[in-house]
């Protein structure tokens, strides 16, 4: 029988009950906390600073470590930590993580942004990569420590509980804070926060590391690819992806140095010209060898006569990056054929119109539409989680009610129209002030001391937060239903960071057209990206159905086989 998920206050009560439960709520605020501070909130500190939108959207690229992460997750899995394997398996490396994020939000603080931007970054990558790093080992500790008592699904419940807490935190409450005192305290206190969830994190309970595991029993079995033929093509992806992440780290980094009167490179320039290198070396070159494979293991070519026992910590690892990076295409394409091609477009373009210029929300409200810090945190981080909630619930509702991929066209029609409300609000909200007068909002809100020129930035995070969340609620489901039972996780990771690559590159751009065309041109511009990704919900739809057809001709020919006989 399921386990059924407490919720609301029953989900805290619960979540205080044990050891186990009450530390995964802090481990869920630390995890949190971190990307609240850097992917949206750093970016209010830089524009009040007055750094120009490319230079934010490009920053906005170390979000591409959440993304990542996974490519490093086996060195987490595998890797015993010197002196501070003594505290526990995964302890040693929350810890860790957590020490060097207080170190970065330290360093942070004791930059200026607006004078010394390059060093800035440097403390936000480290932060980042350290806040990605320790969510694959809060991951791990999760499903390590469950157990009757404290199943998973609770345990899991209650890290999505303290994560929220986390958003707000990090989020409303930063802004209320940086109105009365400076950034730099503010990310102080911040880390301050970390550093209390690292005492607690010391009290955590843990798991033994396994004397001898073997990560992947399917690679040792007859019919399997060869160690060697599995080396090669995971050498070939590995290549790809390491190109992939050195250029946009080298790009990155000649952005955030150059020298004060000299002009830096030009966003809309690299996206171009290595842009669509980057998504080949990603998404197509993987792809490509994962087929590859296919054939070779269909033909009985490098595979295994016998089954393959030898193991090390060496190839426990290769085979960990393996079954990461390659084997969840290769299922995938052997799967569906042909049809991959329009999963993996739906999947790379979903998200894109309102991804590419969610890093510059803060920045819009504040510098370009002035309002105050306070107005930012009730109206994004309070009311806007509460809208947010409410989109979730619509889409799981449109989900039970209409089927799965119905309520995957309307996730992707509904933030189209968000980003031309978000244009009619940068140019002064003429349309919003219509319609919140017409159906009775302006004197609604004006019972609660909001103006209109509040009520126009409620009406206008309402529809994109309740789109949004309709979106995120029906892809989630989508992408849940479409992985592999046997690849879920590893499946599930790498297709969902594909989710982030295109909008993320496009933030880059994004700022600097931005500071050239303004805020209105520009929103338009993304709710036209919007248009690729109804084309590939609507193609996704058409090969569902076909396959639906293929399969009732299947069982009505293999019906009529008996009769006929």
């Amino acid at each position: 029988m399921a386990t059924q998920r407490p919720k609301g206050w029953r989900l805290l009560k619960a979540a205080l009950q044990t050891r186990k439960s009450s530390i995964m709520l802090a481990f869920g605020f630390s995890s949190g906390l971190p990307f609240a501070l850097l992917i949206g909130t750093l970016n209010a500190w830089l524009g009040e600073a007055k750094i120009n939108l490319a230079t934010i959207g490009v920053l906005s690229w170390i979000g591409l470590s959440y993304s990542f992460k996974f490519l490093w997750s086996p060195l987490v899995d595998r890797m015993p930590l010197p002196l501070l394997e003594r505290i526990g398996r995964r302890k040693s490396w929350i810890v860790l993580c957590q020490a060097v994020m207080i170190a970065g939000f330290a360093g942070l603080a004791a930059t200026n942004p607006a004078t010394n931007i390059g060093t800035f970054a440097i403390f936000a990558v480290i932060a980042a990569l350290a806040s990605a790093t320790q969510d694959v080992a809060i991951d791990a500790w999760r499903i390590d420590v469950a157990d009757e008592q404290t199943p998973v699904e609770l345990l899991s419940a209650i890290y999505q509980f303290g994560y929220r807490i986390a958003s707000i935190v990090g989020g409303a409450l930063a802004l209320v804070l940086a109105a009365r005192m400076s950034w730099s305290l503010v990310y102080l206190l911040m880390g301050g926060l970390i550093a209390v969830i690292a005492v607690i994190a010391l009290q955590a309970p843990d798991t033994p590391r396994p004397d001898n595991d073997v990560l992947h029993k399917e690679l040792e079995e007859p019919g399997a690819l060869d160690p060697k033929a599995r080396g090669f093509a995971l050498a070939i992806v590995g290549v790809s992806w390491a190109w992939a992440i050195y250029t946009i780290g080298h790009f990155m980094i000649s952005m955030l140095t150059t020298a004060p009167g000299e002009k830096q490179p030009s966003v809309a320039d690299f996206t171009k010209h290595y842009g669509p290198w980057i998504i080949l070396a990603t998404v197509l070159v993987p792809l490509i060898v994962s087929s590859l494979i296919n054939w070779l293991r269909a033909r009985k070519r490098h595979v295994l006569t016998k089954a393959d026992h030898a193991h090390t910590p060496l190839r426990n690892a290769l085979n960990h990056l393996y079954v990461a990076l390659v084997a969840p295409l290769g299922e995938l394409s052997a799967r569906l054929g042909w049809g991959v091609l329009i999963v993996l477009g739906l999947i790379l373009t979903y998200t894109l119109c309102y991804n590419i210029w969610s890093s510059f929300a803060f920045p819009f409200y504040l510098d370009f539409l002035h309002y105050s810090k306070d107005e930012v945190a009730f109206a994004s981080k309070v009311f806007g989680i509460f809208m947010t909630m409410i989109g979730i619930a619509l889409g799981g509702y449109l989900f039970a009610r209409l089927g799965r991929l119905p309520t995957v066209l309307i996730g992707a029609i509904l933030p189209v129209f968000g980003n031309f409300v978000y244009a009619d609000l940068a140019e002064g909200g003429p349309k919003l002030d219509s319609v919140a007068g017409t159906i009775g909002l302006t004197q609604l809100f004006g019972l609660f001391g909001f103006d209109e020129r509040m009520v126009r930035l409620l009406l206008a995070i309402s529809y994109e937060n309740i789109s949004t969340g309709i979106a995120g609620a029906s892809f989630v489901a989508y992408l849940s239903g479409i992985v592999s039972k046997r690849f879920t996780a590893v499946q599930y990771a790498l297709l969902s960071s594909l989710t982030f690559l295109i909008g993320s590159l496009g933030r880059g751009i994004a700022g600097e057209a931005f500071d050239t065309y303004g805020y209105a041109t520009v929103f338009r511009w993304t709710a036209a990206a919007g248009a690729f990704a109804i084309l590939f919900v609507i193609l996704e739809w058409m090969r569902v159905a076909a396959e639906g057809r293929r399969a009732e001709e299947d069982t009505a020919a293999k019906v009529d086989e008996p009769a006929k006989a």
